[in-house]
């Protein structure tokens, strides 16, 4: 499964069924410093604030916390030619794969 993130719309919130329980991703772009972050909620109580999307990273992993989602969430250039996450290549060439790589959601 792919997200799709309209990064014309951050910072906004949208839902995902992952290891049957829904949890709320919220999107951040710094236009500083050019980078995205996802705040992540579950039952509107925030576990992870501030985690910075790195490219072929898996999102969350420096937390050993019981609520995280165990399915990967993991940021890949589908051209292989990226070497960071920016503005001009989110959701235009670097997704977030969760699971099977070929469903996509629109959020």
């Amino acid at each position: 499964m792919i997200l799709y993130i309209d990064k014309e719309q951050i910072p906004y919130r949208f839902e995902v069924e992952l290891d049957g329980e829904v949890y709320t991703f919220e999107i951040h772009y710094n236009s500083e410093c050019d980078f995205f972050t996802v705040d992540l909620y579950l039952n509107n109580e925030v576990i992870v604030y501030g985690e910075t999307l790195i490219l072929n990273r898996p999102l969350f992993l420096a937390y050993a916390v019981k609520r995280i989602p165990k399915t990967q969430i993991i940021p890949r250039d589908t051209t292989g030619t990226e070497h960071r996450i920016t503005y001009k290549n989110l959701g235009e060439t670097v997704f977030l794969h969760v699971g099977e790589e070929n469903e996509t959601v629109q959020t």
